[in-house]
């Protein structure tokens, strides 16, 4: 009786206050659905015995898709204009938002999936090469009451760099914000090539400040634009104040008429930025130094790269970093959103904060001063740099949890389907410098294992935080990297690449300002198309976030839309996405090279139903409750280039029938 009346307590008091608390409940008002990430939700009308039971309620398409970027038949890179729809959509205050490629903003009504209103920022999109948008974030001003304009904004970029604030209710801009409601996020960076900085994830947002960094392009040379993060006044737009990532005692740049120039080529922070209120934080995953595969120039440049970087939410200062890679010549650059979570250890809470990389190490930090959860130790690594080049003698490794995916290729493990693309593989992995993780680039050629795109990417783990669990999905492949003096930079890449270098996707990557540019195999790949490394080439993993043990490890997806008959039910795909979790104890994940969203038991990974897509759903799915207690499942389907999936536009919304 007495908890009975407790509950009944309780729902009164939910209800006299208003919407906010349960709309807290069942919403997913940021990418991450936390500040710190985590992709958790207490919803629970989906559970383990009823999941299969999930069929499509809505789908919206924008129209916003373009299939011409492919890899040749030589496998070189064909650079036309291609989309990848990588958006999570937010729900706030009963409407969902998610951005196109073409970074348009597109509000629904999440019960139908039907359209309120659609802000296009007319970006143009020659030149642009691959088009995508991971998602856009939401500020509500508490100081207004509804119908105030701009009340509810949502705050999105664009691939232009600008950014943008616009009315939650209409789809107007704010015109009080910048100018007219945009901001230029290039003021500052001096002149370059518009396709070499750009803005694809949603920014952060802390005490009425929009927190937001840029992705600069791989590769092209040491005079990009900087990675500088900059903070701005979530109502007007006003620049309240910038992080250039330089060394501590190197002293910022400034223009002919005394304007602040940010330092070129310096670390970015591409991915997904996560704040803490509470501690007043704000922390950033950084990539590495421009360009990625030759540091001989940097001279102390790199001083901030492949780390999480703490920062004073009030005044951009640098509280404390954690470099993940030192001296990063491999484009190991720090991939995914800091993940927030909490651990009792030694009788104490600790504020923490999982860090998955591209090596396929979780790093696990005291998220108020940076300080290893368990130890952390330098170990030697290979040496033996091209001229010019001077490498870390040691990289940190931690110690628990172990490793998500291997770390070291055995060339008599080669796998292929034939006795020949085997003998292929074999040939290939024998013929290049082999020494396990960290194996510079060199003249010769060499392993690059794990690739640069995992390990983990930017997908990130997802946090059970009722039962401490980190879900994290990995990938298991191979590539090869191989300087080229300059001198030699302008014959064509066939001449540069024998088989015994090339071994699948490849690009000349110019690497200008430098001595060398570089041949890089994206996928160590046989004649066939088939990855040289045995599978399962893609592993979702459950971590106890206590004790850091593996609960479980279980290949994720198939090999069904990459390889042909018989050889399409080889499991553990290639994949790149991420998971969400639910409060039932459920995992929701796409993101394989086969067109399936899938569940998965949380505590035990074992697999519980799938459903098919139109494409691949290379995104992080999300999912909340309707006032009316309706839970949906919405994952965004639009392929990728490096997985052989096919571009399209579905934005798939899943949910239990209604009638049930």
């Amino acid at each position: 009786m007495k908890k009975k009346l407790f509950l009944l307590t309780v729902i009164a008091w939910l209800s006299s206050y208003g919407t906010s608390v349960l709309a807290e409940v069942h919403d997913w008002p940021a990418y991450g659905r936390g500040a710190g990430g985590g992709n958790f939700l207490l919803a629970s009308e989906i559970t383990p015995s009823n999941v299969k039971n999930l069929e499509e309620a809505w789908v919206h398409r924008s129209g916003d898709y373009h299939q011409g970027n492919h890899w040749t038949k030589d496998k070189s890179i064909n650079s036309s204009l291609q989309t990848s729809f990588q958006a999570t959509p937010i729900v706030v205050e009963g409407t969902l938002f998610y951005c196109s490629p073409y970074n348009k903003v597109i509000a629904l009504d999440p019960e139908t999936g039907d359209e309120k209103w659609t802000f296009d920022p007319e970006i143009e999109t020659e030149g642009k090469g691959i088009l995508h948008c991971r998602g856009v974030s939401s500020w509500i001003d508490e100081s207004r009451e509804e119908p105030f304009a701009c009340r509810h904004r949502i705050i999105a970029t664009s691939i232009e760099s600008e950014l943008f604030s616009i009315d939650a209710s209409t789809g107007e801009l704010c015109e009080e914000f910048g100018e007219g409601g945009r901001v230029d996020l290039r003021r500052g960076l001096g002149d370059h090539d518009h396709a070499h900085y750009y803005s694809t994830s949603p920014p952060a947002i802390i005490n009425d400040m929009i927190i937001v960094g840029g992705s600069v392009a791989d590769n092209v040379s040491t005079d990009v634009p900087g990675g500088v993060v900059r903070a701005y006044n979530v109502r007007t737009g006003e620049l309240v104040w910038y992080w250039d990532p330089v060394h501590p005692d190197q002293v910022p740049s400034v223009g002919p008429g005394g304007e602040q120039l940010y330092q070129r080529g310096t670390t970015n922070v591409w991915s997904i930025i996560s704040v803490d209120p509470e501690l007043n934080q704000v922390y950033l995953p950084t990539g590495n130094t421009s360009p990625d595969n030759y540091g001989g120039h940097r001279n102390g440049s790199d001083y901030y790269s492949s780390s999480v970087v703490s920062l004073d939410a009030d005044t951009g200062k640098v509280l404390w970093h954690f470099q993940t890679v030192h001296h990063d010549v491999w484009d190991y650059d720090v991939p995914s959103q800091p993940t927030f979570y909490e651990i009792k250890k030694n009788g104490k809470i600790i504020k923490a904060l999982a860090q998955t990389t591209k090596m396929g190490f979780v790093f696990r930090l005291n998220r108020e001063n940076g300080e290893p959860i368990f130890p952390v130790v330098e170990r030697p690594v290979p040496q033996g740099a091209v001229e010019g080049e001077s490498l870390s003698p040691t990289q940190p490794f931690p110690t628990r949890p172990a490793p998500l995916t291997p770390t070291n290729f055995d060339p008599e493990e080669a796998y292929g389907f034939t006795f020949w693309d085997r003998g292929y593989c074999k040939r290939v992995s024998g013929n290049v410098r082999n020494e396990g993780l960290y194996t510079p680039p060199s003249l010769r050629g060499s392993m690059h294992y794990p690739s640069s795109i995992g390990g983990a990417n930017w997908g990130g783990p997802a946090v059970d935080s009722d039962r401490n669990i980190l879900v994290v999905n990995t990938m298991n492949l191979a590539s090869t990297i191989k300087m080229i003096p300059r001198e030699e930079c302008g014959r064509a890449i066939n001449e540069l690449a024998s088989d015994d270098v090339q071994g699948g996707m490849s690009a000349i990557e110019q690497n200008l300002g430098t001595p060398y540019c570089t041949l890089r195999a994206y996928g160590l790949l046989s004649p066939l198309g088939v990855p040289c490394n045995s599978p399962p080439w893609g592993h979702l993993t459950g971590l106890d976030l206590d004790t850091g043990d593996h609960l479980w490890r279980v290949p994720l997806g198939t090999s069904r839309d990459l390889a042909p008959f018989p050889f399409h039910r080889i499991k553990g795909a290639p994949n790149v996405g991420g998971p969400m979790v639910t409060g039932s104890g459920l995992t929701f994940i796409a993101a394989t090279s086969d067109y399936y969203l899938r569940a998965f038991n949380s505590e035990t990974g074992d697999e519980l139903a799938k459903f098919r897509l139109p494409t691949g759903g290379h995104a992080t799915p999300m999912t909340y409750t309707t006032a009316a207690g309706r839970q949906f499942v919405v994952i965004a389907a639009g392929g990728h280039w490096a997985m052989g999936s096919p571009a399209g536009d579905y934005l798939v919304a899943f949910s239990l029938p209604a009638d049930k």
